[in-house]
């Protein structure tokens, strides 16, 4: 039975933890894991083994962190294979009798991507393929992508995976204590993108127990069509006289995971922490809790270590009744069938309440668009997207179709670009196939794609596409023929598109119909077609539907009149989506009294919003919508929306009359500490913070010399380093940016850093201050000898530690001087520290 079968008909038991196992069998701090492949093999072998031995079904290759950023491709190649021929020995040597795979494990690269981080999307692809590549011709079963904490490392290392082999591909996330990613995306934004990919499995692991990620993994339960992984930590490490350890047990650990396999996760093993016990514990109790017997190999004659269980040839109830006779079913995944897109945060479904699309980044018809298109003035283009989403658009439509143009080139930038400020799913709109495909692949999500046709061409050309990259796509009701002018024509048109999307492996659920509103200038019956056609599309079909609702007023005078009126039709037809101008006053209040009208307003409290706004005058439209960017913007507006060319434009412009130090006293330091406010309070994720922080340094280096003629000064020194052993910076260059943007002197001394670098460089600047890294939790010990060396030769500096392996309770146990959660915290505490130095 090959893993994929396997996966379809059975709960997966995945193996436990490996470093922690290799600390107590001797890795030493600054030691690569990945190393041992070659020069342990023995004790490599031994812990695959056990974990086959106690119940594993899936044992994962000890190649974590192998990747080229980290080994040559010669190493990384003898590497690999050394991993596989030790779990292929574990296997060869174990006699328990389930079925046994092998997974490649690929874990994050350690630095961020473009534009958060300084790691390319391609490069990314390039690295993780490499891995795949390898791992693949050694022979494994399918392929394990894990820890991943950003949903754009995570889209390049599955499209990697993908386009590298054929295997079957699991993956799971690492997510912070308030239920998002490090860059802010949701368990329902993981899966919709992660889905529609072609991952088979998805789920989380790692950060926390399978208390805490209980409501993460019930979110992607009600989300996902595809199995859920559960692979926890065995709670939260502490430090007991010097030694790792953490505060759930086997017996517990493997009760809350099998409560949670009996809510429907279907792959459940172990993380940091973990061990072959814990494995042998978890399968003891997903088979008393679920009555499930774990399947052995076709070979396999002996039972289970401990479990006292029957072969899954005799699965047999007590009265001779075969398992699979009464429980046919038991496994099968319930589909969904949720339409649904998103951005790099969150999902957005299309169900009974509108979806509203903004049209207004589409050079049709606009001349200052088509204008700034031509110049490559992104900034207006950005800034329309910005006064959409305050406006209430829900997504945006991107084109930037003008024949004389490189549309494949600017269409990729703009959505590059816009994502790295809106947090809003963006509908790709292009006819250009090439242009598609580019700005499909640099989009971070499942995006909307407008659009496919009836034509046997177009289909063609989209559906490989949205197999490949995912998406969710505007299938307009039209064909060769041109436009039917009977709602029978539209119809099987539409009928016609679900069938082929079909062949290709596509879904109804991932098409929205757009029937084609014409213009009744033209054709009295246009309405009647268009509207009649939705209706059975949505109703008769089950299909989603679409509309851009302003064509049909094309050619009339005061068209917002007829459009407004318009619009409520196809919204009490079912539309589930139009899109319009989010601008017009007299849409957006059809808009909002269906909605009040048909219950999707609990307590009317969007209505009474927007009917304030209309009530105080508050005009919408494209220059006051939001107040978001036009000719009033501020450079304190600016550093908030991540405005990096303004930011800089409207700093150089203040200096004229502004004093360096009131500019950044004033208007940038309120800034950042107005972004940083919201990101504590999870108003904001880590991608906006960021650009912020961008756009800040913009302004910066605008005032830099001046400040400096003037005898500006910064704050005080900041030694900031990842820990010796520990390849992971991501963490500590976002700590980096954040406290140069307040001013303060940072001495970043990199990754992978010697506890003896770092107390020379601490004690060269006398700095009172000293940030240290660590992700793993085998460079935790590395962490803590840098401490003990830093308090013998610079016991005046205070130390901040963070990372995913840290507690507050465990960074006072290694003698560390404040936890730090985010990088936020270490801004707050060196401020603190700071003053008091300024202060006394």
């Amino acid at each position: 039975m090959n893993f994929k079968e396997f996966l379809q008909q059975n709960i997966v038991i995945l193996d436990g933890g490996m470093g922690t196992l290799l600390q107590e069998r001797g890795l030493q701090p600054g030691e690569q894991p990945e190393r041992w492949n070659i020069s342990h093999p023995e004790d490599i072998t031994a812990i695959h083994k056990a974990y086959f031995d106690n119940g594993s079904n899936v044992v994962n290759t000890n190649t974590f962190g192998a990747n080229l950023l980290h080994y040559d491709e010669a190493e990384l190649t003898a590497v690999i294979g050394a991993a596989f021929a030790n779990a292929q020995k574990a296997r060869e040597m174990s006699t328990a009798p389930q079925e046994k795979f092998i997974a490649l494990d690929i874990g994050p690269t350690g630095r961020l991507l473009k534009p958060l981080g300084d790691l390319d999307f391609e490069e990314a692809v390039t690295v993780f393929a490499k891995t795949a590549q390898i791992g693949a011709q050694c022979g494994v079963d399918l392929v394990m992508i894990e820890t991943m904490n950003d949903s754009y490392e995570t889209k390049a290392a599955l499209l990697a995976v993908k386009e590298t082999c054929d295997l079957p591909v699991l993956v799971s996330n690492a997510y912070t204590d308030k239920g998002k990613l490090m860059t802010g995306a949701s368990p329902a934004a993981m899966t919709a993108m992660l889905e529609s990919m072609g991952a088979d499995a998805i789920g989380v692991n790692c950060s926390f127990g399978p208390d805490k990620l209980q409501p993460i993994v019930e979110e992607y339960l009600r989300c996902a069509s595809i199995p859920v992984i559960l692979k926890a930590n065995a709670g939260m490490p502490t430090n007991v006289g010097g030694k790792t350890l953490y505060n759930i047990l086997p017996p517990s650990f493997a009760d809350i995971t099998a409560r949670m396999v009996q809510k429907g996760v279907r792959v459940a093993g172990g993380c940091c922490g973990t061990t072959p016990e814990y494995i042998k514990e978890l399968c003891d109790s997903i088979q008393n809790s679920v009555n499930y017997t774990i399947p052995q190999s076709p070979s396999g004659d002996s039972l289970l270590a401990g479990s006292g269980s029957p072969s899954v040839a005799a699965r047999r109830l007590p009265n001779g009744e075969h398992l699979s006779q009464r429980e046919p079913n038991r496994f099968e995944i319930k589909k969904k069938n949720t339409t649904v897109i998103s951005s790099y945060t969150d999902a957005v479904t299309f169900a009974d309440d509108p979806v509203l699309i903004g049209e207004r980044i589409n050079p049709t018809g606009k001349k200052r668009l088509k204008e700034a298109l031509r110049n490559n003035e992104l900034d207006y283009i950005l800034s329309e997207g910005l006064k959409q989403q305050s406006a209430g658009a829900q997504v945006l439509d991107v084109n930037v179709g003008l024949p004389e143009i490189d549309e494949p080139a600017m269409l990729s930038k703009v959505v590059y670009e816009l994502q790295a400020i809106i947090d809003l799913p963006l509908q790709i709109d292009t006819s250009d196939p090439v242009a598609m495909e580019q700005a499909l692949r640099v989009y971070n999500g499942k995006p909307l794609i407008n659009s496919v046709n009836g034509k046997q061409e177009s289909m063609d050309a989209i559906f490989p596409l949205m197999k490949k990259y995912g998406g969710t796509a505007i299938a307009l009701t039209l064909d060769e023929n041109g436009i039917p002018d009977t709602v029978e024509g539209r119809v099987a048109i539409a009928k016609r598109i679900i069938d082929t999307a079909a062949s290709y492996g596509i879904d109804k659920k991932d098409l929205i119909f757009d029937t084609l509103a014409m213009a009744v200038s033209a054709d009295n019956n246009a309405a009647k077609v268009t509207l009649g056609s939705l209706n059975v599309i949505r109703h008769e079909l089950g299909a989603h539907t679409s509309l851009g609702v302003s064509n049909i007023s094309f050619g009339l005078p005061q068209r917002d009149i007829v459009n407004a009126t318009f619009f409520a039709l196809p919204l009490e037809t079912g539309l589930s989506a139009a899109i319009m101008n989010p601008f017009s006053a007299e849409m957006m209040k059809t808009y909002y009294a269906y909605r009040v009208l048909k219950g999707l307003d609990e307590n009317c409290a969007d209505y009474i919003a927007f009917a304030d706004t209309v009530q105080s005058n508050i005009t919408i439209n494209e220059k006051s919508a939001g107040s978001a960017v036009d000719e009033q913007l501020t450079l304190r507006g600016a550093v908030t929306k991540g405005l990096k060319e303004p930011a800089a434009k409207l700093c150089k412009e203040l200096l004229q009359t502004v004093a360096p130090l009131t500019i950044v006293n004033e208007h940038i330091i309120p800034a950042l500490d107005e972004v940083g406010r919201e990101y504590e309070q999870g108003r904001v994720y880590l991608p906006g913070l960021l650009m912020s922080a961008e756009a800040a340094k913009c302004a910066f280096e605008e005032i830099k010399a001046t400040l400096s003629d003037t005898g500006g000064k910064t704050k005080c020194a900041f030694v900031i380093a990842t820990v010796h052993g520990d390849i992971h910076d991501i963490g500590k260059n976002i700590v980096k940016l954040l406290l140069e943007n307040y001013g303060f002197s940072v001495s970043d001394l990199g990754k992978d850093v010697p506890p003896e670098e770092i107390v020379n460089e601490t004690v060269r600047l006398h700095a009172p201050l000293v940030g240290l890294s660590a992700l793993m939790t085998t460079t935790v010990p590395a962490m803590e000898e840098t401490i003990r060396q830093l308090r013998v030769s610079a016991p005046w500096a205070k130390i901040v530690v963070g990372g995913a392996v840290m507690t507050k309770e465990y960074a006072a146990s290694i003698g560390a001087d404040q936890y730090a959660k985010d990088a936020m915290d270490t801004v707050r505490y060196a401020e603190m520290i700071n003053d008091h130095l300024v202060n006394g």
